[in-house]
Order: structure tokens, then sequence, then C-alpha cells
């Protein structure tokens, strides 16, 4: 089973996923950790400030993990992830003065923060992820506040055990 959950930066993916890991026992995945390691980038993009992503490069290091299955992947967007990979996508959703101030904090520029709150007004994520995976797969989480991550967490846990239940006979 693989789960994939893109979201806006700032909205509590890497947080929700390492968690996630560490009660199911489910390989956690951070596709930037991963890029960042591998330096699998192809450039920089001035401004934004930030290398820019070889998407064929990510997909062709994660290939055999994904054939293995029982992983959660991170990562801000979806589309360029084979649609085989996964049996579920979680599109974390966060209300955007909360999110402006996650994103401050982390130090983000005007340009990249008001970009990332545009990006989660008009649900860029989630409707690149209805795009790219069967609708009935995506599933979107609000993650506001800290008691939002632990029902988060609980839903995805019930939703493992049903699908290992589901799989298993």
């Amino acid at each position: 089973t693989c789960h994939k959950r893109p979201g806006t930066p700032g909205v509590g993916k890497t947080t929700l996923g390492k968690e996630l890991a560490s009660r199911s026992g489910l390989k956690y995945i951070n596709v930037g950790d991963l890029a960042r390691e591998g330096q699998l980038y192809n450039g920089y993009d001035e401004e934004y400030d930030c290398p820019i992503l070889d998407e064929d490069r990510v997909v062709d290091e994660l290939e055999n993990q994904m054939r293995e299955g029982g992983a959660i992947v991170d990562y801000h967007g979806c589309d360029f992830f084979p649609e085989r990979w996964f049996h579920i996508v979680f599109v974390l959703r966060t209300d955007n003065s909360i999110l402006y101030k996650r994103l401050e904090t982390r130090g983000y520029g005007e340009k990249k923060l008001k970009d990332n709150i545009q990006c989660e007004i008009f649900q860029v994520l989630y409707e690149e992820a209805i795009a790219s995976y069967k609708e009935e797969i995506v599933h979107q989480l609000t993650s506001n506040k800290p008691e939002e991550l632990e029902d988060n967490i609980n839903q995805i846990l019930k939703w493992i055990e049903q699908w290992i239940k589901d799989h298993n006979t």
C-alpha cells in the first residue's frame, strides 16, 4: 500500500508523514530530502531561489522502493508520479492566515509567500491530484490545529488497516 500526501508547503505534510510511518510501520519517503541527497536537480530557479527538481530522475530513483509497496511519499506536488504507485492520495489543506504565518516563520520571501497562498486559495494541488489520479482515491484533510493532526493520523491509520484486511484475503 502506498500513500501520497501532496499539499502546499507549511500544511503539515512532513509532521503527518513521519508520525504515520512511526505508528504504521510503513516506510517514509520525503522527496525533497531524496532530491537533496541525490542532487536530483536540473537547474536553479532564480525567481524562487530554489533548485529545480528533475522529476524523471526522482521517479527512476523511487521506482524500486515503490514497487515493494508500503511507502508514505511526502511532496508538495504529485502530477509526475506514476498513477500505479498509489492506492490513496491525501491532500492537506490549511487556512490561509495560519499558512501565511507558518511560511513567514520559515523565512519565505514575499513572492514565494504570495504564490503559495494563492496556490492554496485556488486549490491548485487538489485539482492537480484529481487530474492525476482516480478521483475516488483523492481525499482532502484539514491541517490547521494540532488536534486535527491527531484526527488525520487516526483516519489514515484506519484506512491502512482496512486496506490490509481487504487485500490479504
